[in-house]
Formats: structure tokens, sequence, C-alpha cells
């Protein structure tokens, strides 16, 4: 008797063995956390000198540019101003401009010339998030207005207070871009963008390119000084738009600046933040690599949910090594504040004046 009890549990045992390692799962969440800790991205960034560097940054930027889609042909620029849309303060003038940058579409945007200052001036290229341009211009409901009040959002305005050319862009998907009354239109931008190749990424760093060279026209304009900043989604912008043009000579990327693992990968967000298949090349510190030696400026709110600090602190230490082995440590600053998913101007015009004034 006693050696059939043995039989039937040493039988009992493997079966228990056998239903742990053949377990059928069914959580895709348990699925997508495996498959991301399997993955080994071909082109992380390791160089160790500037030749290095310089080799993966053509290899890693014309992957990019092609896991971007399809990018829209160069066509004759043509500048259409709203002179009925008109602000003027005590320290700016603010016009509406639209700028074609495909054959059938022109980009909207607030252009502000501050007062008081001579010759040329450094420009900002600002980039709203999902709250769209208005509470970023100190402009909307009262809802609005003390939102953008709040989280300090109306950086573009603030700028120009200090006396920089501002270039406030309504990107695509937002305001009157939008089919929507209220609201975005990112998610059917990205669904119809995806079908024909194209995302949403690289449609609005497009519009950066040619409202650059809109910028580059303008008398108030130092060409060989203008720089980009953007929050969330325009955190988005500024930080693709930098890494693939050269002529941005500094970035500052608020409530972005991540890994894609613990961000994008893991926490519900916008469609439009999307770049198919990058994990399998690189991580964000590998696009923001593409900006160094650059000066950028990352910011990020210590109660940030949706971009974890802790992510975002590691994130930023990669990113180091890069600068640090181009000898440009001192190019790459955090602003890691205690706040939300919001802005901060405490090291903005101090990293201004350090790296765009000089």
């Amino acid at each position: 008797m006693k050696p059939l009890i043995l039989c039937i549990l040493t039988l009992l045992s493997c079966n228990a063995t056998l239903a742990q390692t053949t377990e059928a799962n069914s959580k895709i969440l348990t699925y997508l956390d495996r498959q991301a800790q399997a993955l080994n991205p071909s082109m992380t960034w390791k160089a160790t000198n500037q030749s290095e560097h310089d080799q993966w940054r053509v290899e890693f930027r014309k992957q990019l540019v092609e896991l971007l889609g399809k990018w829209p042909e160069q066509v004759d620029p043509d500048v259409r101003w709203d002179e009925t849309d008109v602000l003027e303060t005590d320290a700016f003038i603010r016009r509406k401009v639209y700028v074609r940058t495909e054959t059938d579409y022109y980009a909207p945007a607030y252009y502000y010339t501050p007062k008081n200052v001579q010759g040329k001036r450094p420009a900002i290229m600002c980039f709203h998030g999902h709250s769209g341009i208005l509470p970023y211009i100190r402009e909307g409901s009262d809802i609005q207005k003390a939102k953008g009040k709040k989280h300090n959002l109306d950086y573009a305005p603030f700028f120009a207070e200090q006396g920089y050319v501002v270039l406030a862009v309504i990107q695509r998907g937002w305001n009157e871009t939008s089919f929507r009354s209220k609201g975005h239109s990112c998610v059917r931008l990205s669904r119809a963008g995806f079908l024909i190749n194209k995302t949403p990424i690289a449609m609005r760093v497009w519009d950066g390119m040619r409202l650059l060279d809109f910028l580059e026209t303008q008398k108030e304009v130092d060409a060989d000084r203008i720089a980009c900043a953007g929050l969330s989604g325009g955190g988005t912008t500024s930080l693709f738009f930098a890494a693939l043009e050269n002529r941005v000579k500094l970035a500052m990327v608020a409530g972005y600046y991540c890994t894609f693992k613990d961000s994008i990968y893991s926490i519900y967000h916008c469609i439009c933040n999307t770049v198919p298949g990058i994990m399998n090349y690189g991580e964000m510190s590998d696009v923001g690599a593409l900006i160094a030696p650059r000066p950028m400026l990352v910011i990020s709110g210590s109660e940030d949910d949706i971009f974890p600090i802790q992510a975002t602190k590691a994130a930023f230490e990669t990113l180091s090594k890069t600068y640090d082995t181009l000898g440009h440590g001192d190019h790459l600053e955090s602003d890691f504040f205690d706040g939300v998913h919001e802005w901060s101007n405490r090291k903005s015009i101090a990293f201004l004046k350090a790296h765009l004034e000089e």
C-alpha cells in the first residue's frame, strides 16, 4: 500500500511542477511587461569619444527618421498674417500668422515681438500640451486661464516679456486645426496617420522645421540663436524637433523626458506620443543624445504621475554620460522641482542667458 501512496504523491508532485512550468498567461500587462524586459535595443548610444558619437548619430538619426514615417515634400514658403488678431501690451506685440508647411496645410502660430529691445534677438519656439493653445497664451475660459496660471503654462508670453522673440505654435490636432469643437483630434490624427505611414510627431516636427524657416526671415530674429520649449505634448515635440533639427540651438523639455518603458509604454498616454517600433532601437535618452552637445534643460515635477520622477532621473543620468563624453557636461541641466505635471521657470531664464545670450 505504501508504494502506491508514494507513487500517487510523486505523480501529483510532477503534475504540480508541470502546471507551474506550462502556466498559460492570459494577462496582457504581464505579456507586455515580459516583452519589454526581453528587449535588447540594437542602437543604444555607447560612444566613448566624439568620433564614435558622430558615427552613431548619423545612423540613429536615419533610423529615427524612418520610424517616424513618411515625410512631406518641402514647398515654397507662403506667409499669411491675420491682421484682425493683434494684441499689444506694455511688453510685446502679438500677431497671428499662418505659414504653409505642406501643399495643403498652413500651420497657425502666434508671433511675439518684444518691446524696448535693440537689434536682433534670440527666438524661442514654444509648443503647447494637450490643454491646447489657450491656457498657454493666457486666454480662454476662466477655467482655462486659472489652469494656465496654476501650472505656469504661459511660458510663451513670459519669455516675450523677458525680451525674447517668441513663436507659440498651434500644434496639429488642437484648437482651430481640430475637427472637434472641444478637445483635440490626436486620436483621429494618429489612427489615420498610421494607416498612411505618418505619425503626429513627424507632422508636428515638420511644422516646426518650416516655422523655423519663417523665423529666419524675420528682421527681429537672430537666426543663429533659436531655441525650443514645450511641456507635455509640447515636450514631446520639443525633444524630437531638437533631435532632428540642428538649427535648434537649445531645448527646454518639461513634463516629458523620461524613459519610454516607464511612461509611454506603461502608463496611459495619448496615442500621439507613439513612435512605432522605437524601443527596438533605443530609449528616450538616445533621442536626447541626438541633441548633445547642444544645451538642454530637463524640467520635471516630483509628483508628475504620468512621467515618474525616478525614471526621469535615471534617464537624465544616462543622457549625462553622453554630454560628459563629449566634454560638455555643463550643457545639460535639470530642474526637478516639487510639483505636478507642469512647467517651471526656476531655471529657464538663467539657462537661456548662459547658453543663448552668450
